[in-house]
């Protein structure tokens, strides 16, 4: 018992000086030892049937298929899945990229594997790659939120992670301020491989935000043009289907 506390000592310390913010009240978590306040999670609404089968929107009518973006373009990836609907995780998103709580990656990793897991184990990926952030960016940030989502995603999965196998080569707009084609036409050649030593028939991309899908198509062109075979994708929150 006493070796037990000796232990954990350290951590309990921790928690004293810096305590685990709740992802989605962001308070200290309550109970201490949790990754999110046990009143926070009805708050969180998740993806449920039906669900678009390309990109994963939730869809209002059981009997489409595919949601309005998706019947009416052509997406480079495969297959793609999201564990929230956008509206109900968004600021904890904006506290996650702007805010520095690079701590909600652990409880929002975990939260992705035991209810994504599933589905990207049947995709039978040889690694995650997370979207990249422009080197710029990623040192004014000093991290890669979708980088940290893929780690925590990774090793619930166990899965490899590979953050250097694409390169973000122009500090685009932020897809946010753009809107139709302009996302698209802001994403054109924005991405490259740079591990071409590393030889993979199927990955799934990782990010936070899935919107129109411009940058995870973005990411997956220039996969494709490696010679990835199979491109899919998980997203953390994801706008809503027609």
């Amino acid at each position: 018992m006493k070796k037990n506390v000796w232990s954990t000592l350290p951590q309990m310390l921790l928690d004293l000086a810096f305590p685990r913010r709740c992802p989605v009240c962001d308070r200290p978590v309550k109970p201490s030892n949790a990754y999110i306040c046990s009143e926070c999670r009805d708050k969180l609404v998740y993806i449920k049937e039906p669900r678009c089968r390309k990109c994963g929107k939730q869809l209002e009518k059981a009997e489409n298929e595919y949601c309005y973006d998706c019947g009416s373009k052509r997406h480079i990836y495969d297959r793609g899945a999201a564990l929230y609907s956008y509206g109900s995780i968004r600021l904890s998103l904006y506290r996650l990229k702007y805010g520095g709580r690079q701590e909600y990656a652990v409880f929002l990793g975990q939260d992705m594997a035991g209810r994504l897991g599933r589905e990207i184990l049947s995709w039978k990926p040889d690694a995650l790659v997370p979207v990249p952030l422009h080197p710029a960016r990623e040192k004014k940030r000093g991290y890669n939120q979708a980088a940290l989502l893929a780690a925590e995603l990774g090793k619930q999965l166990d899965i490899p992670v590979l953050t250097g196998f694409v390169e973000r080569t122009r500090n685009t707009r932020p897809q946010k301020e753009l809107e139709g084609t302009k996302r698209q036409n802001n994403l054109k050649k924005a991405f490259k491989i740079v591990q071409n030593d590393v030889k993979l028939n199927t990955i799934v991309i990782i990010d936070d935000i899935y919107t129109t899908g411009s940058t995870i198509d973005a990411v997956a062109q220039a996969c494709r043009e490696a010679g990835v075979k199979h491109v899919y994708f998980a997203a953390l929150a994801i706008g809503r289907g027609m």
